[in-house]
């Protein structure tokens, strides 16, 4: 059986036996929503690769502390998210940091509807718009909405009270829907 019919499970033991062809079919499937992962945190092409690859290093020199390996990817994105954050606390810190157009890579896929583009367009806005938030906005929203974590989580990786968390989550979906007010009448 060829590494790419295989399933996570079974690269991820091959993994731990040092087998470099196993990591890197694994790191082919999860690398583009890594990267998209860290690039939403910390707004950079560059930085975003960065902090991808290295998560990855981690990743593959800890695999033997995961203990389900059904869960490798949850866990290996809470890696980057984890090392996105601290990097752009610490970069942050010392400069202003420009807020870039987020793009995402979208597969191509064939027999795609018009209604298809346009909610990707409407998607788009949504985005491109959130890059106007106030970085906390920012941050606590792409953590909810894109990538899933619950308010605890949020709390834990932002190092905040519950109750922060909330007022912090709602305000920022307030400001997003008065930024998105003008664009919905078009």
């Amino acid at each position: 059986m060829t590494l790419t019919n295989q399933n996570i499970e079974q690269l991820l033991l091959l993994c731990k036996s040092g087998n470099q062809h196993a990591q890197m079919e694994v790191y082919n499937r999860y690398y583009v929503a890594m990267y998209n992962t860290a690039k939403r945190i910390v707004k950079d092409n560059f930085e975003a690769e960065d902090i991808m690859q290295n998560s990855f290093l981690t990743a593959f020199t800890k695999l033997d502390s995961l203990k389900e390996l059904a869960t490798f990817g949850s866990w290996l994105k809470r890696i980057v998210v984890n090392n996105s954050i601290q990097h752009y606390n610490k970069s942050n810190r010392y400069q202003d940091v420009p807020l870039d157009d987020v793009l995402y890579k979208v597969e191509e896929t064939n027999g795609i509807t018009e209604d298809h583009e346009f909610k990707n367009l409407k998607a788009k806005q949504v985005l491109e718009t959130m890059t106007l938030l106030k970085d906390n906005y920012r941050t606590s929203l792409t953590l909810h909405l894109i990538e899933g974590y619950d308010y605890e989580e949020i709390c834990e990786i932002m190092n905040i009270s519950s109750a922060n968390c909330r007022t912090m989550i709602s305000r920022a979906k307030e400001s997003l829907r008065k930024k998105l007010e003008p664009l919905a009448q078009y």
